[in-house]
């Protein structure tokens, strides 16, 4: 069975579905305060040429789910299936923002599940890459169930630059998912 990597995924609170150029602007507005890349190595992305490259790329490469909020049907954020360089056989979730009004709660929990489960139907091991800087998404990566495996130098978006390398493995997010959202 071949991965879907713009599946629609519907859950509680949320749902996703592929990136279409028709949602350049939701996407936009949803990036367009800098608070929400605060802590980001992207910090200039709320502005508008910086923000329409990077949905230029996100758009082109496929993978892309956007994230809307359906309490208020409203675009938060988006996040990314890819196939990472360091890992071929396996799929890697990244590419994520969320608007910084949906920090702190369970929204990234929410959206990693609906992405985690659909990965798992088809892998065993899901990996994430993480800028050095970027500390509340290695965090974040932590608390779901991923570990650290190494530093690498990767080009995942047209050049080469330094990234924390983590892995989850079905089993270990079995767990999580008992503890934190079954349970």
């Amino acid at each position: 069975m071949t991965f879907n990597d713009q599946p629609e995924l519907d859950g509680d609170t949320l749902r996703l579905r592929g990136l279409r150029e028709e949602d350049r602007e939701a996407l936009y507005q949803a990036a367009s305060d800098p608070e929400t890349w605060a802590g980001h190595p992207a910090k200039d992305r709320h502005m508008r040429d910086v923000f329409d490259p990077y949905f230029d790329m996100l758009l082109a490469a496929g993978g892309t789910l956007i994230v809307f909020d359906k309490s208020r049907d409203r675009v938060i954020g988006c996040s990314r299936y890819y196939v990472g360089p360091d890992a071929p056989d396996d799929i890697a979730i990244g590419f994520t923002f969320l608007n910084h009004r949906y920090w702190g709660g369970e929204v990234n929990l929410r959206m990693k599940q609906l992405m985690l489960d659909h990965a798992f139907a088809h892998f065993d091991r899901v990996w994430f890459h993480i800028a050095p800087d970027n500390i509340r998404s290695q965090k974040a990566t932590m608390k779901i169930g991923a570990v650290f495996t190494s530093d690498e130098e990767l080009d995942l978006s047209g050049s080469v630059l330094p990234w924390k390398c983590y892995r989850l493995d079905r089993a270990a997010w079995t767990q999580v998912k008992a503890n934190r959202l079954d349970g």
